[in-house]
C-alpha cells in the first residue's frame, strides 16, 4: 500500500514563507504527475500546482510568482515553497500523486496525504 505523508504546514504572519514537503512510501513502481492541492473553508479543492516527472509544472494564478514546486525523484517527493503568503493562502493543502504500483499486476492509481493546515494571520 502507499502512503503519501505531508509536513511543513503551520502558523505564519502575512508576508511570511512556508516550505511544504510530501514524501511517498510503499511499493512504488513510478510516479507521474505530482500536486498540491488546496481547501479552504467552506470552498472546493482547488490545485495550486503540479509537476511531472521531467520537471514541467504548471500553476493557479493566484499563486504564480509566489509559489514554486519542486520534487526529486530519487526521494519520491515533492515539495512547495510558499513565500509571500497572503491571508487567502490559509487552507488545507493536500499532496496528490499517480503512482504506478504492482499488487499482484502494475497499476496506476491516484493518491492524496491526509493534508496539512496552513494558517496566514497576523
Amino acid at each position: 500500500q502507499v502512503q503519501l505523508v505531508e509536513s511543513g504546514g503551520g502558523l505564519v504572519q502575512p508576508g511570511g514563507s512556508l516550505r511544504l514537503s510530501c514524501a511517498a512510501s510503499g511499493s512504488i513502481s513510478s510516479i507521474n504527475t505530482m500536486a498540491w492541492y488546496r481547501q479552504a473553508p467552506g470552498k472546493q479543492r482547488e490545485l495550486v500546482a503540479s509537476i511531472t516527472p521531467g520537471g514541467g509544472t504548471n500553476y493557479a494564478d493566484s499563486v504564480k510568482g509566489r509559489f514554486t514546486i519542486s520534487r526529486d525523484n530519487a526521494k519520491n517527493a515533492v515539495y512547495l515553497q510558499m513565500n509571500s503568503l497572503k491571508p487567502e493562502d490559509t487552507a488545507v493543502y493536500y499532496c496528490n500523486a499517480d503512482i504506478r504500483e504492482f499488487v499482484f499486476r502494475y497499476r496506476t492509481t491516484n493518491y492524496w496525504g491526509q493534508g496539512t493546515q496552513v494558517t496566514v494571520s497576523p
